[in-house]
């Protein structure tokens, strides 16, 4: 298993699969492939590998967000919670689908950070592969700020709350 999927020819990001061609299709529409990719496969295994920023809002974040994710933002992303942080440290970014971490790492890219990856499918994948999150009190959590109503249908997993 690789840890982090190459680059096209194109320049564009290689993809992993959610397993679900409709979220996958929805995912090749939204994304430009200019961040390097990682399954919620691949990263389960190597959480401590990497330092992990939530690109969500602080409300989408309290609900839930990844095992020690720090919240980066998107409509308030604050640049300076990089300051300290290794040009060449490996950064895993994730939101909802993945729309506004791929922009993020963008800007990270052009703030020279070098190992600069984005959750495929994020945390709706996540948490349909029946990975853990945790609220804001880091405590297990059952929910998920799906967004709104149109974007829960790619939160599949029957033992996730979706809140909105």
């Amino acid at each position: 298993m690789a840890l982090i999927f190459g680059m096209l020819a194109s320049g564009q990001a290689q993809k992993p699969s959610t397993g679900n061609a409709a979220f996958d299709a929805e995912l090749d529409g939204l994304l430009s492939h200019t961040i390097p990719l990682l399954s919620a496969d691949d990263l389960k295994g190597q959480l401590d590998k990497f330092k992990i920023y939530d690109a969500r809002e602080i409300h989408e974040y309290t609900i839930s967000h990844l095992p020690n994710a720090i919240h980066a933002g998107y409509d308030q992303f604050d640049h300076s919670i990089f300051e300290g942080v290794k040009k060449d440290e490996p950064i895993l970014l994730y939101c909802s689908v993945g729309y506004r971490s791929e922009k993020i790492g963008e800007k990270l890219q052009k703030m020279g950070f070098t190992k600069v990856y984005n959750l495929y499918g994020s945390i709706f994948e996540w948490v349909n592969k029946g990975y853990p999150v945790e609220n804001f009190t880091n405590k297990n959590a059952k929910e998920v700020h799906t967004y709104d109503e149109k974007w829960s249908q790619w939160v599949t997993n029957p033992n996730i709350k979706k809140i909105w």
